[in-house]
């Protein structure tokens, strides 16, 4: 190929005019249309922390509150409402490889990472060693401190090494990019009751093996617990066929439904008579409605509910499944993995001669569905993409400008013209007049 040819190649490959001819060429391109989208001009790559409002939802949502709600009343409960939660749980199974009777949705994904992780803890009372990585989200970092802090307290009230309890939390070796596995191995040992991870970490992207670490952890017999909150809904996950022990997930990303939705756990069938929930709420009992005095569990996952529900945001989610399940995870992986790919072609052809850098995996089949591009000043740089562009990204310190793709309804001409705009703030150096004080939601 000659230096003018190729020149002109990338120089096409660069061009809003090759992002058109992929969404010519998108099999789900149609899905968009599914979707509320009141502002074409609103170039929206946040889907990894808020998806967008499936139409359909906000029809269901409105038959809730005035057919179900409004006229059923309490008759509801007999009606669906009571079965919803594992109802939707197995729907949420089929899209991360769970046969149904092991997800329930419930609670907030902080809560159900409480439950589980003493379930675990409570299972093997003689183990003391927590194993996880400093790129997981820093929530669950926190719940297992707390966990930690509950059954060992410290004289001082604090910390992550209570009173025979330890957390080992491995790193990086490239800057927060890729986890050090030989680091990982070598915490795992005889005395580890649980390793948790982020299936997909939330500032780079990167992939987690997921048969890989779980088998090398149940060889010094922990057990396995998997963050699937930016994985659940563009990522394949095969949790039954990997053999893993636990999970949990959002709603809210991928799955679009809804800020505040509720969150969803799994539990092995193979061991969900082995462990028990810390919470012993009455939607975990074995009979509810008999108003005994004294906790028995229910049978399976359903010991893992506590309170009552909330209906309203759990039905309303239920419906924002359904495009997903349509669509197929093999699809939605394919455009997936397209559209990082396209998103890293633009941040080297497009921005790096502006100090950008690819902060995710080059190795598509180790990325989610986002990336990060890097840059010193990058917080100022998403202030004017929302501020004045009207390009909605976020912001993970120190210098993460993170860029959520969400297949169903991001087009790849959407993906350009973002990447466009950023290259304009650049030009222009938009940026200079913000103040490098961060506000109080980035």
């Amino acid at each position: 190929m000659s230096f003018v040819f190729e020149k002109e190649f990338m120089t096409f490959l660069s061009s809003r005019d090759y992002a058109l001819e992929l969404d010519k060429q998108d099999k789900l391109a149609s899905y968009r249309g599914q979707f509320v989208i009141p502002d074409p001009d609103l170039v929206y790559l946040d889907g990894n922390s808020l998806g967008r409002l499936p139409k359909a939802a906000v029809e269901r949502a409105k038959q809730i509150v005035e057919e179900e709600w409004g006229a059923d009343l309490i008759r509801g409960w007999n009606k669906g409402w009571w079965e919803a939660p594992a109802r939707v749980g197995d729907k949420i199974g089929q899209l991360i490889g769970a046969a149904p009777g092991q997800v329930l949705v419930s609670d907030t994904t902080s809560v159900n990472l409480y439950k589980l992780t003493m379930a675990a803890l409570a299972a093997s009372p003689e183990k003391k060693r927590i194993v996880t990585d400093t790129m997981n989200f820093p929530s669950d970092l926190y719940i297992l401190q707390g966990c930690v802090q509950t059954l060992s307290p410290s004289p001082f009230g604090r910390g992550i090494r209570g009173e025979g309890y330890e957390i080992i939390r491995i790193g990086s070796r490239d800057g927060e990019l890729t986890p050090d596995l030989a680091a990982l191995e070598s915490a795992i040992n005889e005395d580890t009751a649980l390793v948790t991870l982020s299936h997909v970490l939330f500032k780079s992207g990167y992939l987690y093996d997921m048969r890989r670490i779980t088998d090398m952890a149940h060889r010094k017999g922990a057990l396995v617990l998997w963050d699937l909150s930016h994985s659940v809904g563009v990522v394949p996950v095969a949790l039954d066929d990997c053999n893993a022990d636990f999970a949990i997930g959002c709603t809210y990303k991928y799955l679009n439904g809804g800020p505040g939705a509720p969150a969803f756990l799994y539990v092995n069938k193979a061991i969900q008579e082995k462990v028990t929930s810390p919470i012993w709420g009455w939607w975990g009992q074995n009979q509810p409605f008999a108003f005994s005095l004294d906790y028995i569990p229910a049978p399976g996952v359903n010991r893992f509910l506590a309170g009552t529900q909330p209906m309203l945001s759990l039905l309303t989610m239920e419906t924002a499944l359904d495009p997903i399940l349509q669509a197929g995870m093999t699809a939605i992986r394919t455009k997936s993995v397209v559209m990082t790919e396209y998103a890293s072609f633009l941040t080297d052809n497009l921005l790096a001669p502006f100090g950008f850098s690819l902060g995710s995996p080059r190795d598509p089949a180790k990325r989610g569905s986002h990336i990060s591009i890097r840059h010193e000043e990058g917080y100022r740089i998403n202030r004017v993409l929302i501020e004045e562009m009207n390009v909605i990204p976020d912001f993970r310190e120190p210098d993460n400008i993170r860029l959520g793709f969400a297949p169903l309804y991001t087009s790849y001409v959407e993906i350009w013209e973002g990447f466009d705009r950023v290259r304009k703030v650049m030009e222009e150096k938009r940026f200079e007049k913000y103040p490098k004080q961060r506000l109080t939601v980035t």
